[in-house]
């Protein structure tokens, strides 16, 4: 078992969140601090005090975000259901993102795999391809880009998964607007885990490898530190320890120096020193992954 796979997920759900559009004259970005979403809400709240219009509908659409990565989906879906007579009346923009949340609703990340029923599915699609077609239509490609990614969480085969990631990829890369470019890095690393999971692991590699040039390329520091653990774990799994090793021991370095130590590194260094034999190094690493856990 890949002792990092754990990552994965949380990795998942911090990335598909923290790559956002910026479509809107709103700076949405600076309201929101995706690892705190009550914090969040009340920013949002705040600028809702001012706003009319299509930017007060979609700051409301981003208040039932917030309940929803606080996995209160009831209170998100009872929000959105309030903005529905206003939308006949609304720009573009503003419907897109009360289709897209309302997805957000039913699947996605933050939802539990039990959740994920077929009639759950069903009506996540269903918001999805339509804010899908009014963003493509309304050439709104950052907000299209993020459904496209979003589908991924409807359907979790991961075959699937690739289809929207590439398709996705696709228009991201076609796009001149840089609120649509940014989802590059997180694509490629979705892109990866597909493959990964679908037994193509030089693909998987490759992609995870161009995740890492893009964070590098944008100045995105922390972000390539995870990067670099992905292109690292993979590494291992590979079979290509020494690589991996240098690149590991080059993020405890890195780590430390920026005062974030991560418990994921030192669990790829107990597991590569363990493999090479090196029991005691392998103790001390693993000892340092417990106690940053």
């Amino acid at each position: 078992m890949n002792p990092g796979l754990a990552r994965t997920g949380g990795l998942l759900l911090l990335l598909m969140t923290t790559a956002m559009s910026k479509a809107s004259a709103l700076d949405l970005n600076a309201l929101w601090d995706f690892g705190n979403p009550a914090l969040s809400e009340q920013r949002l709240r705040a600028a809702l005090v001012d706003a009319r219009g299509d930017e007060a509908l979609i700051l409301q659409t981003q208040i039932a975000r917030s309940h929803g990565l606080r996995r209160d989906f009831e209170a998100a879906r009872t929000l959105l259901a309030t903005l529905e007579p206003q939308l006949a009346g609304a720009g573009p923009e503003a419907r897109v993102r009360h289709a897209l949340e309302l997805g957000r609703s039913y699947s996605s990340a933050a939802h539990a795999p039990a959740t994920q029923t077929d009639a759950a599915r069903t009506l996540a699609r269903a918001a999805y391809q339509r804010a899908l077609a009014e963003a493509r239509a309304a050439r709104l490609d950052g907000l299209a880009v993020d459904t496209l990614h979003m589908l991924a969480f409807v359907d979790r085969a991961p075959a699937d998964q690739l289809r929207w990631g590439r398709e996705a990829l696709a228009l991201a890369e076609a796009s001149e607007q840089p609120d649509a470019r940014r989802w590059r890095a997180t694509l490629h690393h979705n892109i990866g885990i597909a493959l990964r999971e679908l037994g193509r692991p030089e693909e998987a590699l490759a992609a995870f490898r161009l995740a890492l040039a893009l964070r590098e390329q944008a100045g995105e520091t922390a972000r390539a530190r995870i990067a670099q653990w992905m292109v690292a774990n993979q590494l291992r799994l590979l079979g290509r320890a020494d690589e991996a090793l240098a690149l590991q021991l080059a993020l405890e370095q890195a780590n430390a120096a920026a005062g974030v130590p991560d418990p994921y590194v030192f669990e790829e260094l107990a597991a590569l020193y363990r493999a090479r034999g090196e029991t005691a190094r392998a103790d001390h690493y693993a000892r340092l992954q417990q106690a940053g856990s």
